[in-house]
């Protein structure tokens, strides 16, 4: 397995990694601010779900446009701003799955050649797809922690799952 298709693997395994990650909670664990961080289960997953929705947007338009611009937006501001609080969290997990699930099957049908395409980003300037995939895989992982982190002080604690491909 080459490095882009284990990439891309870990890219599809999110989903799943997700709904079990934040499943089983009442409404009362979901929109309670509990450390680590400062966002509560709700408005952690509103983050990913949103981020994720951009992803598929900007990894589309690098694959199907010439260089892109990919806008940056404040995600303080929509966590706040689009109520993410008072979003359940198992319609988010079910959004997020479906949505990597469908761009999985988009970037398999890449090109390698299409993973060097770039767009331009308001902010981090030149990136390509591959650059784009990875970026969307470690974000998940950097937000799992807390979101088992948070499990645990709110006396919910899953063992983490992973599911992930051998490299």
């Amino acid at each position: 397995m080459n490095a882009i298709e284990n990439l891309i693997d870990r890219y599809a395994a999110g989903g799943p990694l997700l709904v079990y990650a934040a499943g089983g909670l009442t409404l009362e664990q979901e929109t309670e601010r509990t450390g680590p961080g400062t966002w509560s289960i709700a408005e952690l997953v509103g983050h990913l779900v949103d981020s994720d929705l951009v992803g598929c947007d900007r990894m589309k338009r690098v694959i199907a446009e010439p260089h892109p611009i990919l806008l940056a937006y404040d995600e303080t501001a929509w966590v706040e701003r689009l109520k993410s609080h008072a979003m359940r969290v198992e319609e988010g997990v079910n959004l997020f799955a479906a949505s990597r699930h469908w761009m999985t099957q988009v970037l398999r049908g890449c090109d390698e050649a299409d993973f060097g395409r770039t767009g331009e980003h308001t902010e981090r300037g030149r990136v390509t797809l591959a650059e784009l995939l990875t970026g969307y895989v470690n974000h998940l992982d950097h937000h799992l922690r807390f979101l088992y982190g948070k499990r645990a002080n709110l006396g919910a604690a899953l063992l983490p799952k992973y599911s992930y491909p051998s490299d």
